[in-house]
Formats: C-alpha cells, structure tokens, sequence
C-alpha cells in the first residue's frame, strides 16, 4: 500500500498518565489529528489529548448527526450514521491519497465498542490501517472501586445499557462479575434489571473513571443521579480464592 497511514490511537479510560508509550508518541507529533464529538460540544476525546498535541495540528472534528434524537431501532438511524462513517472515511482517504498520516482520537480501547471500527471496516483493505490499543474504560472504572473484578473461574459479563431490559435482567442474573455500559438515558432501565437480578445491592456506579472528576459510590446511593454517558455500572465477582 502506499500513501499515508491512519492510526487509531486508544486513549485509555482518560487519565493522561494511562496512555501507552506509543499512542504518546503518536498524538504529540501528530500532523493531522481527528476525533469525534457531539455537535457544539468539545469531545471527550479531544478534551484527553489537551496540551499534548502540537499547535500545528489540523484538526478534523467528525460531528455525530444523531445520537440520542432518534430511536436505536429506527431505520433511519443506521442509515443517517452509515453515511456520516463513509462521509469520514472519505476525508480521511482523501488525505492518505496525498501521502498524509492521520491520528483518530479513540476513548477507551479502539476495538471495543468505539466508533473507530466503523471507519477501520470502511478503510482498512484500501489504505494501511494501524490500531493502537490501550486500557478499557471499564478497567479504569474497576480499578476505580478499589476492589478486584474476578476472583479465580468468575465469568465477567460485558452489557449495554441499551439492551432491552428482559435480556440485561437474564444475563445480569447469569453473571459472577458484571458491568454495564453506555448508561445515560438507560439509568431506571439498569436499575429495575439488576433488581430483577437480585444484584442491585452489590453495584457500583464509576462516572468519569482516571478524569478529575471521577466518582464511585454505591449504586444504590445515587437513586436521584442523572448519570452521564460517561458513566460504568460494576459488580465484582466473589469466586474462588486461595
């Protein structure tokens, strides 16, 4: 392949000290650097990276059309955010065809639950694609409580919050150690699911896990709490121990 290349750079749960050696490297010589965000608002990516970046990096803001205007199941959102992914992946191809190298902002691990795999499926095959990964924001947000996840055969159960609440309350109830994510709007959803479980009592609410405004409080302590998308629902495993 020959151009340029594009890096999707993991960025760790958000503290700044939690990037790998060469997502470092990367983000403070970056020449072209894209990231995205919500409309009118900074990105939390963006706002990861602040002061590391060089002053002479262009910056390409992808902007989400939609995200929670309109319903998950609604046909049209997967075909207003599949033309927005192929919109982004032209501009980025347009500056590898000139032989530029492009860093995407990833929160969290690129390849897991991020949007830069929507780009990365668009793209790789065409031009070269290099993922960096990095530390999960759950691993952030558990690390966060102070306890360990898993102890000895526990099975850590990933969910989202948007899951329907039938499938969260069945797959909670068949869980040692849990998380949950992509809370928001789903907050009263997760909350009658996990009672349903029976582990309402057990879980942990991180919100802005490594940020400066992190906290963690007992789930159960937090009923009037709007919580935001940056938000991570945590049950620890209790399994077998020496």
């Amino acid at each position: 392949m020959s151009g340029g290349t594009v890096f999707g750079v993991g960025l760790g749960p958000g503290d700044q000290d939690l990037m790998s050696v060469r997502a470092d490297r990367l983000i403070r010589n970056a020449r072209h650097v894209a990231f995205f965000r919500k409309a009118g608002r900074p990105g939390q990516a963006r706002q990861i990276v602040n002061g590391m970046m060089p002053e002479t990096a262009i910056e390409f803001p992808m902007e989400y059309p939609v995200t929670t205007e309109i319903s998950l199941t609604d046909p049209r959102y997967n075909e207003i955010l599949s033309q927005f992914y192929t919109d982004c992946t032209a501009h980025l191809r347009s500056l590898t065809d000139a032989g530029e190298d492009v860093v995407v902002l990833c929160e969290g691990d690129p390849f897991f639950y991020g949007s830069f795999m929507h780009l990365y499926t668009r793209l790789s095959g065409d031009i070269d694609v290099q993922v960096v990964p990095a530390i999960t924001g759950m691993s952030g947000a558990w690390t966060a409580t102070g306890a360990p996840i898993t102890w000895g055969d526990d099975i850590l159960t990933v969910l989202m919050g948007t899951l329907d609440e039938d499938t969260l309350a069945s797959n909670m109830a068949n869980a040692d150690a849990l998380v949950v994510m992509k809370i928001g709007r789903n907050i009263d959803k997760v909350r009658r699911a996990l009672k349903t479980a029976g582990k309402y009592d057990d879980a942990y609410l991180i919100e802005y896990a490594t940020m400066p405004n992190q906290t963690v409080q007992k789930l159960a302590d937090a009923e009037e709490k709007v919580t935001p998308y940056f938000s991570i629902i945590v049950v620890h495993g209790q399994g077998r121990r020496p």
